[in-house]
């Protein structure tokens, strides 16, 4: 197996997107400096880009938001069922 891609905070991607802004340099450039792919930086810029929220608002840390709101959902569903489960066992059982 390959090695783990490596996880960068939201923070890190902001800071990375605004570098290559204020530079104006290429992307293989600043991404040899922050040590991060050139590809990941260009698409880290072009979300950065397509985003019309405003600055609070960074899409990184709403898309990080997102992933951990999906992961809360899929276990509040498997613990839910857990608990059908049960019920139904013990509801079946006579005391």
């Amino acid at each position: 197996m390959g090695k783990p891609c490596p996880k960068y905070t939201a923070e890190f991607k902001r800071r990375a997107v605004q570098l290559y802004n204020e530079r104006g340099a290429t992307y293989a450039e600043v991404a040899r400096e922050i040590g991060v792919d050139p590809s990941s930086l260009a698409d880290w810029v072009r979300r950065a880009d397509a985003s019309t929220t405003p600055p609070e608002d960074n899409p990184f840390k709403i898309a990080e938001e997102n992933r951990r709101l999906r992961r809360e959902n899929e276990r509040l569903r498997r613990e839910n069922e857990m608990i059908l489960k049960a019920s139904a066992f013990f509801a079946s059982r006579q005391l």
